[in-house]
């Protein structure tokens, strides 16, 4: 699967770019906030990548943001919404606004979204209530913490039920205390302060 991609811009339309890497051309569907980030043609673009795999087709879809990247993953979970419309979604709305609306279950403003109706938005609020506490934010988890047992600490305490900001300050909290703990201090030093 392509994950990433860094290259230079060929061709840009809305929602569709096209990106040369290495003499190869991507076409790739973006939303909104990300075309808008795109210098012109010839400058260096650089993002992450969802690649969508059916029997007739490769598609791929690409973020600026990573947050960008996991809204889109959490919204083509839901029964009914597909990569294309969750990419119209997040051209309605930012990843982060979008998360507010879902959490608050603020139903008129995901209504507002070309393609999102009633049932559709009502879906969006209970599938995604609870499911999209960090990956709205771009500064989470996954730029704080250093790589390593950190980060298998705060999967393990998410496992257990932890929201995933709750598990990442526990951890850098422990962290601060004894910056070189291997997983098991660090595991149960997070479970004493939680």
């Amino acid at each position: 699967m392509i994950a990433h991609l860094k290259g230079v811009l060929l061709a840009r339309h809305p929602a569709r770019i096209v990106l040369d890497v290495h003499g190869v051309g991507y076409e790739l569907l973006v939303p909104v906030s990300t075309y808008a980030q795109l210098p012109g043609a010839g400058g260096e673009v650089a993002l992450h990548v969802y690649t969508q795999v059916r029997e007739d087709a490769i598609q791929l879809f690409g973020f600026a943001q990573a947050a960008e990247k996991q809204v889109f993953e959490k919204l083509i979970t839901v029964n009914g919404v597909g990569p294309k419309l969750a990419l119209a979604i997040l051209s309605g709305l930012p990843a982060e606004a979008l998360a507010a609306a879902i959490r608050a279950g603020d139903h008129a403003r995901l209504t507002a979204i070309p393609g999102i109706g009633k049932k559709t938005a009502e879906r969006l609020v209970v599938e995604l209530r609870d499911k999209l506490g960090s990956a709205a934010s771009g500064s989470e988890p996954a730029t704080a913490l250093p790589a390593g047992p950190a980060d298998d600490v705060v999967s393990a305490l998410m496992n257990l039920g932890y929201a995933a900001p709750v598990a990442a300050r526990a951890v850098q909290l422990a962290l601060q205390r004894d910056p070189g703990a291997a997983f098991d201090a660090l595991f149960l030093a997070c479970m004493k302060a939680l």
